[in-house]
């Protein structure tokens, strides 16, 4: 099964695994108004309103936290 986004990306919901915002907050150990907060100036990861959810597929989640982990 696939979907398609309001901006027409294609999600294949068959293999995506989704996360929470508590879920994402609880990986980062961060409070849930951080995570909202980064929403709405458009630089938390990439979320999806699935019915009256808000998700972030485990991939994107991945992607965003390798672009802002120290260079080692």
């Amino acid at each position: 099964m696939s979907m398609y986004t309001q901006n027409s990306s294609r999600i294949d919901s068959d293999t995506t695994h989704w996360l929470s915002p508590t879920e994402i907050c609880q990986e980062l150990q961060i409070p849930l108004q951080t995570f909202y907060q980064w929403r709405s100036r458009g630089v938390g990861p990439r979320a999806y309103r699935i019915g009256k959810h808000l998700r972030v597929s485990q991939a994107d989640f991945e992607a965003w936290l390798s672009l802002r982990s120290d260079p080692e």
